[in-house]
């Protein structure tokens, strides 16, 4: 990996430039504003922190990831995304699916997130205490999400449709956190490893 200041610089340059480009015609700019909101939040809070508290590697990079992410769903709202229409074909769905690269993505990397914290803390030991907080709390983050959208709804009315992003399906709410809880557990067992790597090395520095 790079320089962490070389990292972030890099991966912050290409996160605001998606977001400028994003920002010029969206779709709908109130869902654009309310998709691309945890982008606005985090990319301040990361930068001030970079020296204060610097992250792994491999977690600016998960967070960089997710948030184009959000930045294309915001662009062109989670129905209409063209990545999402490609995987529809290829996949033979009846919805667009790209949503659900979202809500994979905010089980993955949070519970990247949760697992740096607790473990640089100390505030948990054992690998498997840490790996079902981490589910939990990726759950949790998952389940606040949903909340949000559920009082958009009854803020907007049919108006908070391109927010939703239900596409039709009564189950869309379940299947969001089910793909959540999928992402926080593949993070834990295909990442843990690597972090724990990268971890010591952030130790030693």
């Amino acid at each position: 990996m790079k320089h962490p200041d070389r990292l972030t610089a890099i991966l912050g340059s290409i996160v605001i430039v998606a977001l400028i480009v994003s920002g010029i015609a969206p779709y709908d700019r109130a869902t654009w504003l309310m998709e691309v909101a945890p982008v606005l939040l985090a990319l301040p809070l990361l930068w001030l922190t970079r020296r204060s508290y610097p992250l792994t590697a491999l977690l600016y990079v998960l967070i960089a990831i997710h948030a184009l992410v959000l930045i294309g769903g915001g662009a062109w709202t989670y129905a209409r995304v063209p990545l999402g229409f490609w995987l529809q074909d290829l996949l033979g769905t009846t919805r667009n699916p790209y949503d659900k690269i979202g809500h994979f993505l905010q089980g993955f990397v949070p519970a990247l997130i949760a697992r740096e914290i607790l473990l640089r803390g100390d505030w948990v030991r054992g690998a498997k205490m840490t790996a079902f907080l981490c589910v939990c709390i990726a759950l949790a983050i998952s389940a606040c999400y949903e909340l949000i959208e559920w009082a958009a709804a009854l803020a907007m009315g049919q108006g908070a449709d391109e927010f939703l992003g239900t596409q039709g399906d009564p189950w869309d709410t379940q299947s969001d956190m089910f793909l959540a809880l999928l992402g926080a557990i593949a993070a834990l067992l295909l990442l843990s490893g690597w972090h724990n790597r990268q971890l010591h090395r952030l130790r030693r520095g």
